[in-house]
């Protein structure tokens, strides 16, 4: 029996939306997956994110939340590195 999975979107900025090209995607993960698991996945497509691992934060349905808040189907995802400039 294959484990459950969700579904998010994912809203990209900055470093992330360059290196995509687009501004948002969808993706799916297993259930009971934190949101650091986006990160990681998104930097293993994308190696040269790495840079930004450290110092990015995120957001759930328009709320700041720590690395390992555990994602639920059908949740707005958003990863923030930081941003120069004033």
């Amino acid at each position: 029996m294959s484990e459950p999975s969700i579904t998010i979107a994912l809203k990209l900025f900055a470093a992330y939306q360059e290196a995509y090209g687009v501004p948002d995607l969808v993706l799916e993960f297993p259930a009971s997956t934190p949101v650091v698991t986006v990160l990681d996945r998104l930097i293993a497509e994308h190696p040269e994110l790495a840079q930004w691992r450290n110092i990015t934060r995120f957001g759930v349905n328009l709320q700041f939340v720590e690395s390992d808040t555990v994602l639920q189907n059908g949740d707005e995802v958003v990863l923030i590195p930081p941003v120069s400039g004033g």
